[in-house]
């Protein structure tokens, strides 16, 4: 009887367990997108037609590799003001580049391609450095760095063009990747998987995945610990700017234009997606399978919204809205973990 007692009360605690640590790993943003993707499909004429699903799949993987790199920098403890300029100065840097070299390497468009992207991908990469280092050694804080840094950026995108579109990029470039499709699904789609499997790994498997985390959770004890932190934290700002400049090169060539003024929102969507997804501003915590849905949502949102009309510019009080209400469910979770964690401490100290 006694053996058959311990078993019973055993199994509350094992239950209870399960339920907080199921919520506590998956979160409420699957189950959000879920029945909001159910509702729209019922509600929303054309939301389930392909070519606007397709449509939605391609601007969410843009965002998802943007988003994936702010993830980063906010776990290290900072964040990034200057992906939306990274993408601006991709997008231009990488279309002039490909427009001047596109009489020196005439027949062969493959290596114009090729000049171009590192061209785009060398702006990203400056920029972050830039903004590890001032961070890093300097000690300024990321707000400051990366506000200034997204100025000299936008200033210098606008500089090289006065503001006029680029064009005359290699037709394979923009036909065959930016507007293309592999399988029925967008070329943006497999880079943006690329990407999030990539950080993934980096996350659960190496070195860098257990050093920013530690770095992010607690900087002063990681460097007690011997974790280089000036490193780390350099390459996740370097990281960060260089996956703004892969959404660049990937917008560019969707648009079929290098533009100085390509998307204004795309710094505070990546950080609303990361935030959304369960990314703490404090350092320390996110998981990039999380922020990529938390991008799928966001965009999904904004579909619906453009599906029902409704003005541009409530859109964009409705995104304020929604990184306001993102960051204040963040400081939430953090205190309901806590009270999880005395709830089922008392479960256990009761025997219940």
């Amino acid at each position: 009887m006694s053996g058959k007692s311990t078993s019973d009360d055993a199994l509350p605690i094992s239950v209870f367990e399960r339920i907080f640590r199921s919520y506590n790993a998956t979160g409420f943003l699957p189950i959000l997108l879920t029945v909001l993707l159910v509702a729209f499909a019922l509600f929303i004429p054309n939301f389930v037609a392909v070519q606007n699903l397709l449509n939605v799949l391609r601007s969410s993987s843009y965002l998802v590799i943007i988003a994936a790199g702010q993830m980063l920098v906010l776990i290290v403890g900072g964040f990034d003001l200057s992906q939306g300029a990274v993408v601006a100065l991709t997008s231009v840097s990488s279309a002039l580049v490909m427009v001047a070299f596109k009489d020196t390497f005439a027949g062969d468009p493959g290596l114009i391609i090729l000049v171009g992207v590192l061209a785009g991908l060398g702006c990203g990469a400056i920029v972050g450095l830039v903004n590890g280092a001032c961070v890093a050694f300097l000690r300024i804080s990321p707000f400051m760095v990366t506000l200034g840094t997204m100025s000299i950026a936008t200033g210098f995108a606008l500089l090289l063009t006065s503001g006029i579109p680029v064009y005359g990029m290699p037709k394979s470039y923009v036909e065959g990747f930016g507007r293309g499709l592999w399988l029925d699904l967008p070329t943006a789609f497999y880079l943006a998987a690329a990407v999030v499997a990539a950080i993934w790994v980096m996350q659960n498997y190496t070195r860098m995945g257990r050093y920013i985390r530690a770095i992010g959770g607690n900087i002063q004890a990681a460097i007690v610990s011997g974790v280089p932190a000036k490193t780390y934290l350099i390459l996740s700002y370097v990281i960060c700017s260089m996956l703004a400049s892969v959404s660049g090169l990937a917008l560019t060539a969707q648009i079929g234009s290098g533009q100085a003024v390509i998307n204004a929102q795309l710094t505070l969507e990546s950080i609303a997606a990361a935030v959304i997804a369960g990314v703490s501003i404090k350092g320390g915590v996110g998981r990039v399978e999380m922020v990529a849905l938390g991008a799928i949502l966001l965009l999904t949102l904004t579909d619906a919204m453009d599906l029902l009309r409704i003005d541009p510019r409530i859109q964009a009080i409705f995104l304020g809205i929604i990184v306001v209400l993102a960051v204040a469910l963040d400081e939430l979770s953090q205190r309901r973990a806590a009270l999880a964690a005395i709830f089922l401490d008392r479960i256990r100290a009761r025997g219940l």
